[in-house]
């Protein structure tokens, strides 16, 4: 089965994902194919360079081939983005200060990239 998550919630990323996802995934054990993840509000700091969960996400993505993407509204407000409000939802937001392999976008963005690879399954966390 082919996963593809979601990290909305508050503190997801740094607990669901820093703590169970991210270690089973990198043990080989979690049980699913992941796809795709994307990050919205605060869970995108996880994903900052130096961050250790993200740059061990990283690693894990570009080894299983997982889409790494952040709301790209999320990106701006955080100072993570380039780009201005104008650009969201149209892919024109650049990811910055993110771990290697992360991009910025927003639904349009989500389903395309999936398009080719998509998941059985979408999990909001």
């Amino acid at each position: 089965m082919k996963v593809a998550y979601v990290f909305a919630t508050d503190m997801s990323a740094t607990y669901k994902l820093g703590k169970m996802i991210l270690p089973q995934l990198e043990q080989g054990i979690h049980g699913a194919r992941v796809v795709g993840m994307m990050f919205f509000d605060d869970n995108l700091y996880v994903l900052r360079r130096g961050d250790p969960i993200g740059e061990r996400l990283a690693k894990i993505a570009k080894e299983q081939n997982i889409l790494l993407m952040v709301c790209d509204r999320c990106a701006i407000e955080r100072d993570l983005g380039e780009g201005d409000f104008t650009q969201c939802g149209l892919g024109q937001v650049r990811a910055k200060g993110l771990v290697e392999g992360v991009v910025a976008g927003c639904f349009p963005q989500l389903y395309e990239a999936l398009s080719g690879n998509p998941p059985d399954q979408v999990i909001t966390l």
